[in-house]
């Protein structure tokens, strides 16, 4: 028999309590077409337009979607807290992304794209644990010991909340459209899968 955590959980491609917040945290994988309001609304707010630049018509925002969705090098996620939708994530193995362009990438490396969506979930300490989850969700893969992300470089907040997670800077990185502050997390001996 399981009971109400483990069917809860089942909804979820990962799911976990964290005891310091006193929350559950879950991700599951986006649909394009049950998402895209969401997804559209986030993208639009007034603190992820400086760093997503993606303030598309929602035809626009469906297709991009689609295609990231359809990429076999990346899965895209939404962030849960407490069953409640509140955030954005892209895992993608950094090998087969732009960002191999600019390190030594082994294929197993992993990278993180997220955002927090409704506005009421900024500044309450949220953003450590959510990271902290998608990071040892990543971590599962076995073959896995680093995972790489690249924020604006500008973003000072998001910099601070994955230098909190463990992540280091490596240095700035251009791209046509930004320049990216790269950060590295590598597996310690504690989180072996």
């Amino acid at each position: 028999m399981t009971g109400h955590r483990e069917a809860v959980s089942a909804d979820y491609s990962f799911y976990t309590y964290d005891e310091d917040l006193g929350k559950s945290i879950g991700f599951r994988e986006v649909d394009p077409d049950r998402d895209l309001g969401r997804l559209h609304t986030w993208l639009n707010s007034e603190h992820v337009l400086p760093y997503w630049e993606q303030n598309d018509p929602l035809p626009q925002v469906h297709e991009t979607i689609r295609e990231r969705a359809a990429n076999p090098h990346q899965t895209l996620y939404i962030g849960y807290l407490d069953h409640t939708p509140m955030s954005y994530w892209e895992s993608y193995w950094a090998a087969e992304d732009r960002v191999a362009d600019h390190y030594d990438a082994d294929p197993a490396d992993q990278g993180i794209h997220l955002l927090i969506g409704p506005t009421e979930y900024l500044g309450q300490g949220y953003a450590a644990p959510l990271l902290r989850a998608m990071v040892e969700f990543q971590f599962q893969h076995p073959e896995t010991d680093r995972i790489v992300t690249e924020p604006d470089a500008r973003n000072e907040r998001a910099i601070h909340v994955f230098e909190k997670c463990g992540f280091e800077r490596q240095g700035e990185i251009a791209f046509p459209d930004k320049t990216g502050q790269l950060l590295f997390r590598e597996r310690t001996s504690g989180e072996r899968a």
